[in-house]
């Protein structure tokens, strides 16, 4: 397991609230959509990232991380596990103080690199499930 509980709920209830959630898109069959619903009941703003940089519950979508005029305090990646590397870099980058892959995202060179910059993350988890279990 990548990420203690510890560090689950440190990203969910002590690390920020703006999440920008990577592949998230106006397509409701994507789990991103229902994730990123689920996030904003319980308080979160969620930032969409995607090619097509749509509105999607109602914020404004960015193309790229480095797109996004603020600050974003956790980056909920849902890409293959072969781009999610270059993405939680991106997320250090951008100044995030977590990075968040979801379930079946997982590439352990990045967790190396995202936890020796002094940024918290977890893999293969997802916040709809854990951020229920925090009540």
């Amino acid at each position: 397991m990548y990420g203690d509980d510890a560090t689950v709920r440190k990203i969910l209830t002590e690390s920020g609230d703006t999440w920008a959630v990577v592949g998230l898109s106006s397509n409701r069959q994507r789990a991103a959509y229902g994730v990123a619903q689920v996030l904003q009941r319980f308080g979160k703003r969620v930032v969409p990232v995607h090619p097509k940089a749509e509105t999607v519950h109602g914020e404004q979508g960015y193309a790229l991380l480095a797109d996004i005029p603020f600050d974003v305090d956790v980056v909920d990646v849902f890409v293959n596990s072969d781009l999610a590397g270059g993405v939680a870099d991106e997320a250090v980058a951008k100044g995030a103080r977590a990075v968040w892959f979801q379930l079946g995202v997982v590439d352990e060179d990045a967790y190396a690199r995202t936890r020796a910059a002094g940024v918290d993350m977890v893999m293969d988890r997802c916040p709809a499930i854990e951020i229920p279990r925090l009540a």
